[in-house]
């Protein structure tokens, strides 16, 4: 057995099962991350509404990417407040703005007071989520907590299923402004279950924070997320295309110039020493890119190869969730038990890469319960690594740094995601681009716009031969980006091989 050198976790004392406070403050946590996960997804089917009745329908898709946005911007920042001056106060803080936000959500007069109430409601959002994941690695041990962090995944899973559907549930029922406001009674039994059962902890010593740093950190988040989102949208390119890469990355040289020499940096650089770390951070980086960057264009994809309807498109994403809430679980009692986890990672890649490789097969012939399986299969590679990836740099880092880490992983995956997005989608658009060149003459006359316009409507009402050549071309152009994707899974397979077989240690 090979230990890493590298981590450091203090003894725990050994028990039988978590005391009572310990659990009712771990449900709390998994609750705040519930409200904070939901709200990514819960105002997808409340948009249209929305906007019939606020208006400026261009401005609609700000409405998520405002949340998505700060959410990445604070997460860091939070995660070191946290290590700093204590888990309770910082998440008792976000708790607050997350309602405040939710409250003014709920009471938008306008598109423009929407987003700027959905701001501050993913800052507090943001804090929730990191937060959550620290608290669960400080309340368990280094082993213990793999089990709990497989149920908070199973949690996340759950939230993104229901989502969409409560948000348009909720809508149909109540109107549009109860998906905000239902989050005010749930988060004040959160904010008084935190505030009573939770221990405050203090070290008196006096801290300084890392404004400068932070400010960084999330001017350079802010722009990298921010373009893989301008990116996508239909006008073109313009100076924001070019400008946002230029501000990301001179923002990440300057906040790792001030991380050399700030006294507490938000991300301690020293951290990035360690081999796990470092290897999880780029691992999970292409993981959000090569899953979350992916929902989209299998949503896309398969509605306009099936030519089913949104809900019943829906319908074949279940397997996936209820495959990455199973194994989730699963995974994290297998390492409370062993405390080995790399070969997951390594699975959940190598699985990753052959399902892309196998989506290149499928065409509108294919069966619908082949494609849940290939669903369920991709829910087994997500449950695999996310939840896995949480606890390796849990375990790798100092408890004293648990914040910092967990942030950093989050972040990570929230980049991910976004670059996915650009890149993949760039990719797809690009080969469907060729193929629109490869069509014939009489068929390409009725798709005004290529393949890359092709939506599901247009494609059920071409003629069936027509129809059956253009879904030939689009799935070619598809395929190209699903083998794209295939090589993205191949590096991260080969990054999670070079993580050291280590044990996690049990309770001491």
């Amino acid at each position: 057995m090979t230990v890493d050198s590298s981590i450091s976790v203090p003894p725990v004392p050994a028990e039988a099962r978590p005391d009572r406070a310990t659990l009712i403050v771990y449900f709390g946590a998994l609750i705040a991350m519930f409200m904070a996960t939901m709200d990514m997804q819960i105002v997808v089917t409340a948009l249209p509404t929305i906007a019939g009745e606020l208006g400026n329908l261009h401005l609609f898709g700000w409405v998520g990417a405002a949340y998505l946005l700060s959410t990445a911007a604070v997460s860091p920042f939070y995660g070191k407040l946290g290590d700093m001056y204590g888990r309770k106060l910082v998440v008792m803080t976000a708790i607050v703005l997350f309602l405040i936000g939710s409250a003014i959500c709920g009471m938008a007069w306008s598109m423009e007071s929407l987003i700027a109430a959905r701001v501050l409601q993913g800052i507090g959002g943001g804090g929730l989520m990191v937060s959550a994941f620290a608290m669960i690695g400080e309340l368990f041990g280094p082993r213990d907590r793999a089990k709990y962090q497989g149920y908070s995944s199973a949690v996340f899973a759950l939230s993104s299923i229901l989502g969409p559907v409560a948000g348009g549930y909720i809508t149909d029922l109540f109107g549009w402004r109860w998906i905000f406001l239902v989050n005010l009674p749930i988060g004040l039994v959160v904010l008084a279950v935190i505030g009573l059962a939770m221990r405050r902890r203090s070290s008196g010593k006096q801290h300084k924070v890392d404004y400068v740093g932070g400010l960084l950190l999330a001017v350079a988040t802010t722009s990298i997320v921010y373009w893989g989102d301008h990116v996508l949208e239909p006008t073109g390119a313009d100076l924001w295309t070019f400008l946002l890469p230029v501000l990301g990355i001179g923002s990440g040289i300057a906040f790792v110039l001030v991380e050399n020499r700030a006294a507490e940096p938000i991300i301690p650089l020293r951290l990035f020493r360690n081999h796990t770390i470092s290897l999880v951070t780029g691992v999970s980086l292409i993981a959000g890119s090569v899953t979350l960057g992916m929902f989209f264009y299998f949503a896309l994809y398969l509605q306009t190869l099936t030519g089913l309807g949104p809900a019943e498109v829906g319908f074949l994403f279940l397997p996936a969730s209820a495959t990455s809430m199973v194994i989730s679980m699963a995974a994290g009692r297998v390492i409370a038990a062993t405390g080995r986890y790399k070969w997951m990672p390594v699975a959940a890649m190598a699985i990753g890469a052959a399902l892309m490789v196998g989506f290149v097969f499928i065409d509108s012939h294919t069966s619908l319960w082949v494609l849940g399986a290939m669903m369920a299969v991709f829910g087994v590679s997500m449950g695999l690594q996310f939840q896995v990836l949480m606890v390796a740099i849990q375990a790798a880092a100092p408890l004293s740094d648990i914040g910092a880490a967990t942030g950093l992983i989050t972040q990570a995956r929230t980049i991910g995601a976004s670059l996915g997005l650009a890149i993949n989608g760039a990719v797809m658009t690009w080969a469907l681009t060729q193929q629109s060149a490869l069509l014939p003459a009489e068929v390409a006359a009725q798709v005004p716009g290529g393949l890359t316009a092709l939506g599901p409507h247009l494609a059920t009402s071409l003629p069936e031969a027509a129809r059956q050549t253009v879904l030939g071309h689009y799935s070619a152009g598809f395929n190209v980006m699903f083998l794209w994707v295939a090589a993205l899974y191949a590096v991260a397979t080969g990054l999670t091989f070079l993580l050291r077989d280590i044990q996690i240690p049990k309770r001491g």
